[in-house]
């Protein structure tokens, strides 16, 4: 699903908003979430999942090209932790849609 899906969703769902509304609202809850990441905050979504921050030490690299070892500098990367909630409700639909698809064949 795109940011683009995301939002025509939101609209089709909830049709007192305009798909400007929702391509808005949208936008402002991910610039938060992104706000909050850059500042080293966690985001906990309660049966979604959580968002941090994971530290990448520097280290040795090799250049593929020439084979000479390159330093790369300390990263801090975003990460995804799907939550219990979230984890249950992927699996269980879709083992529906393999088992519906072994009926069909």
């Amino acid at each position: 699903m795109t940011r683009s899906d995301l939002v025509e969703e939101l609209a089709a769902r909830f049709s007192q908003l305009t798909h400007r509304d929702a391509e808005y609202a949208v936008k402002t809850i991910l610039d938060a979430m992104s706000e909050a990441l850059v500042r080293g905050h966690r985001i906990e979504i309660r049966g979604f999942g959580s968002f941090s921050i994971n530290r990448r030490p520097p280290r040795m690299g090799r250049n593929p090209r020439s084979g000479e070892s390159v330093h790369i500098p300390e990263k801090r990367v975003p990460h995804f932790k799907p939550g219990k909630a979230l984890r249950e409700a992927v699996d269980a639909r879709t083992a529906e849609i393999e088992a519906g698809t072994k009926k069909a064949v």
